[in-house]
């Protein structure tokens, strides 16, 4: 088993020079190795990245989702407290202990003489992460900015984009609350025109998405925002079809992708778009405080920073991340967790992910008493890890609150105008009994109530 290979391969570091490559503690992969050994055993070379089995093909995923096996090893490499059940994942994750310790070293090397250490030494392997990134999500290096989140992403864009008043966007009343807030106050400061359509959860066909976009876009329309992944209910839209759309009638369009990144496979041509943001702290296993804006290179100088760059940065991708002093810490250790989102496999973390979410809600579904409805899609491409669930009779905040405060079981109730439930959102260290626990609580609140 040649390890410095794998090494070399996850990380895509072999012809960097010494100085810029990361730097993974002594136990960093220890985990990740126990379930290469595991996925050789099951006939998967994790050690190949040249075969199919390396990011894990849809056919070869199904069979690992539910191989406790080979995701023991991998549950084990978090430190957790375990006397909660962490179900909300989609709002922030842990990452795994070897991300942490290059974190914390990073930090300390940092502050023995911040302006040599962290300038001059750490801040230029930013690149590496660049190039990592834009391999990932298969777009030029010159298109990829390292942000702090999907907020920050996709507010460089909302109040980058030159608009005049009158000049209309589109968004629907899921997109994320942060994001709307911002085109609020661009309609309260420039006189823009703001119109928020809305579609039905579940969604009974992509196309039924796609048709509620176009209808609301007129010749004053210039841009349209919509999101990869709801944060509400996890309904996957069709972004490809969506982009064609608005192209097609003049309209540029921002993808929120703060949940779907690393949540299941795609590139940056699957989906046809020429602005992207994400955060990196949820699916991607980052520090928390990471993510990245995707502007396509044509499209960069028409889009402001939201902090003045430098001169001569006007086309370059760079100018969005001149937002003063900062740690570099946080965006290089993101280099291990993509070596770590890569070791798993891309299409093996999806489908465990879906194994876990149907895991507890078919089983509401099947045991319920025919009281529980999920808004989530199933068996389906449309659907992700994301779940979204309600109980006919229960409230949804006060069933939530009694998990947390009498159970401490981690979930996200919701309330929108148009559905309420509550979100759930396991990850790759969510173990089944940690899974089973919640859905047995659940099935106890609908047979006997809460106190």
């Amino acid at each position: 088993m040649d390890r410095r290979l794998f090494l070399s391969a996850i990380a895509g570091t072999s012809a960097l020079p010494a100085l810029s490559m990361p730097q993974f503690s002594s136990g960093a992969i220890r985990r990740l190795l126990d379930a290469a050994d595991v996925a050789r055993d099951r006939g998967v070379d994790l050690f190949a990245p040249d075969v199919p089995g390396w990011q894990g093909s849809p056919e070869e995923a199904a069979r690992f989702a539910g191989d406790e096996d080979f995701w023991e090893p991998v549950q084990r490499a978090f430190d957790l407290d375990r006397t909660w059940i962490n179900l909300n994942n989609g709002g922030c994750s842990p990452a795994p202990s070897h991300v942490m310790a290059q974190l914390e070293r990073d930090l300390r090397f940092s502050n023995e003489l911040p302006v040599i250490h962290m300038w001059q030494t750490l801040e230029p392997r930013i690149e590496i992460v660049r190039r990592e990134l834009a391999r990932e999500f298969g777009c030029d290096t010159e298109e990829m900015a390292i942000t702090r989140n999907a907020s920050e992403a996709l507010e460089t864009l909302i109040f980058g984009i030159d608009l005049k008043r009158g000049d209309e966007v589109v968004v629907s009343n899921q997109n994320y609350p942060r994001m709307l807030n911002a085109w609020k106050q661009r309609a309260q400061r420039d006189g823009i025109v703001l119109k928020e359509i809305s579609f039905p959860v579940p969604s009974a066909s992509p196309q039924e998405v796609v048709d509620r976009f176009a209808a609301a876009i007129t010749p004053r329309t210039k841009v349209m925002e919509i999101t990869h992944i709801t944060n509400l209910t996890g309904q996957i839209l069709p972004v490809k079809e969506l982009v064609a759309m608005a192209r097609a009638k003049g309209v540029k369009t921002f993808v929120d992708g703060a949940h779907a990144f690393a949540q299941f496979p795609f590139t940056r041509d699957e989906l046809g778009c020429d602005f992207y943001g994400t955060s990196l702290h949820k699916w991607m296993l980052a520090p928390i405080g990471t993510g990245f804006l995707y502007v396509r290179k044509d499209q960069i100088p028409s889009i402001w920073p939201l902090m003045a760059g430098n001169p001569g940065q006007e086309a370059d991708i760079r100018k969005y991340e001149e937002i003063g002093t900062h740690p570099a810490a946080n965006h290089n250790a993101v280099s291990v967790s993509i070596a770590f989102h890569r070791g798993l496999g891309a299409a093996r973390k999806a489908a465990r992910l879906v194994y876990l979410r149907d895991r507890w809600a078919k089983r509401l579904l099947a045991e319920g008493n025919g009281r529980v409805k999920v808004l989530t899609p199933l068996d389906s491409k449309w659907g992700g890890g994301i779940g979204f669930f309600n109980v006919d009779g229960l409230d949804p905040v006060k069933l939530g609150g009694w998990l947390v405060g009498q159970h401490r079981v981690v979930q996200t109730p919701i309330v929108h105008p148009e559905f309420s439930g509550i979100r759930v959102t396991p990850n790759v260290y969510t173990t089944l009994d940690e899974v089973d626990r919640f859905s047995e609580l659940v099935l106890t609140a609908i047979r006997k109530g809460i106190a």
